[in-house]
């Protein structure tokens, strides 16, 4: 999440999920939400391409990403398109270790008590601008190598506790992936993902996009008490209910 604007942008507001869900309002799940969004037409017969913003030191992200593949993946659609949103330009510094750390306790002890295994001892990186390069690189293949490569880097920080910004970390990846020779230090595709996405009004990290629809942080409600300490929420059938009220 864009940090600069988490005290104001402290939860997704129900207008900004609307058309969102509007296909789908019968949802009660995560996989509903994103089955809702990838079907083009009244028939239904097409798919479309979710695309999603997001920075991969991102907590939120690295929860969100998991839960839309799952949901994908179960309704047979095709694979995110990952597009970088990179925190540290955005906002003119480096994510802070601690507070990302907190972040992840407060998303075990929620929504997610499977994830974040590495938080007590990761190698937590300066940048995520090699990694993106990286995801960028993979994403030229094809959808579902980008994919591939978000959930594989996240996995290496969050879980395996390694410094993704380590060209010794990513090269290994690099191999694994199929990816060949990857100028870790060529941000050109990064830059014009932070382009497109200021173009496209992204508000932070994850910020799916889809058809003219759009969703920032979809699925959690998160909010800040007065000493500072995150509550999350999960959020999807609240939502959906909220909507089918409203709306149906």
């Amino acid at each position: 999440m864009t940090e600069h604007l988490f005290d104001v942008l402290a939860a997704p507001g129900p207008a900004r999920l609307a058309t969102l869900l509007a296909r789908h309002l019968s949802a009660h799940t995560p996989e509903g939400i994103f089955r809702g969004v990838v079907s083009q037409g009244m028939g239904g017969s097409a798919m479309a391409i979710i695309e999603l913003y997001a920075d991969i030191w991102c907590p939120f992200a690295h929860v969100g990403l998991r839960k839309a593949v799952e949901a994908r993946r179960a309704a047979g659609m095709p694979a995110l398109r990952l597009r970088a949103w990179p925190l540290e330009l955005v906002n003119g510094s480096p994510m802070d270790p601690t507070k990302t750390r907190a972040n992840a306790e407060a998303l075990v002890t929620s929504v997610a008590p499977d994830l974040f295994a590495a938080r007590e001892s990761w190698h937590f990186p300066t940048t995520t601008l090699p990694a993106l390069a990286l995801e960028a690189a993979a994403a030229v293949i094809s959808d579902e190598h980008g994919e591939t490569a978000g959930l594989r880097l996240r996995e290496l920080l969050f879980e395996q506790g390694l410094d993704i910004g380590d060209p010794d970390v990513l090269t290994p990846l690099s191999d694994e992936l199929g990816l060949g020779d990857v100028d870790l230090e060529d941000q050109t595709a990064v830059l014009a993902d932070l382009e497109r996405g200021r173009a496209q009004g992204v508000l932070g990290s994850p910020h799916f996009f889809c058809e003219g629809d759009d969703a920032f942080c979809p699925g959690l409600d998160l909010s800040r008490d007065e000493s500072g300490h995150l509550d999350v929420k999960e959020h999807f059938a609240q939502t959906a209910a909220f909507l089918q009220r409203h709306l149906g």
